[in-house]
């Protein structure tokens, strides 16, 4: 089982024990079968850990560098290509330990169903960029992280407004992964608008999760492409 944590990889996110929750307002709200299922669904993709010898792990992996560099042969499983994704060595599978296969998989719906957005954000296309800036393929795994925490899914059922709010636009099979997508371009938007460099991505992340926060308590979303910050997949 993926263990929940609360800082990832020596590097980037942590999260205060601030509370926003409105409980009268969690204990009325209940779950449909179908977002009763789906959370199921969603739970069980949680508690995956990524394997690097299980072979459908391996093929996700590839899929992700081909969809990333579709005109560079990948030489190995562990290579030193990896780094130009933003991996912290040679071995992307070492990154994966804080957050499981789902990370993996974030990261390869992004590239597969919003293509041009994940080619943007990997290849650092918009804006003015920093000397350093943070490395793509981790940062993503920090996101994966980051939207697990905010929503509360380690939990039995949502205790916190984030995550209920969350629970009413599971009637998408894909909501998880499309949040993932939209909290990613935020990221990068929030990271261009404050003008960050590497040792500033914890408050970035932090301004990212604020924002999702926000949107996701607005009164008429009630799918996923309700949220304001869906546009930014397709500027």
């Amino acid at each position: 089982m993926v263990k929940p944590r609360t800082w990832f990889g020596g590097l980037f996110y942590r999260n205060g024990n601030k509370r926003f929750d409105n409980y009268d307002k969690i204990t009325e709200y209940m779950l449909t079968p179908l977002q009763e299922r789906r959370l199921q669904r969603l739970k069980q993709r949680l508690n995956v850990p990524f394997e690097e010898t299980r072979p459908d792990h391996q093929d996700a992996l590839k899929a992700l560098w081909d969809a990333s560099f579709p005109e560079i042969n990948l030489t190995g499983l562990v290579s030193e290509q990896w780094k130009d994704m933003g991996w912290q060595g040679a071995n992307p599978s070492t990154d994966f330990r804080g957050c499981g296969f789902i990370s993996l998989e974030n990261l390869l719906f992004f590239a597969r169903t919003y293509p041009a957005s994940f080619q943007r954000i990997l290849f650092k296309q918009e804006g003015i960029r920093a000397a350093w800036e943070y490395p793509f393929a981790v940062a993503g795994i920090n996101i994966t992280f980051m939207l697990i925490q905010m929503l509360d899914l380690y939990s039995e059922k949502p205790r916190n407004l984030r995550g209920v709010n969350f629970i009413r636009i599971l009637s998408d099979e894909t909501a998880f992964d499309v949040l993932y997508c939209i909290a990613f371009q935020m990221m990068d938007a929030q990271w261009l608008a404050m003008r960050a460099s590497y040792l500033q991505f914890k408050d970035v992340l932090q301004a990212t999760r604020i924002q999702l926060e926000r949107e996701l308590g607005l009164e008429d979303v009630h799918r996923i492409h309700d949220l304001p910050a869906y546009n930014l997949l397709y500027k």
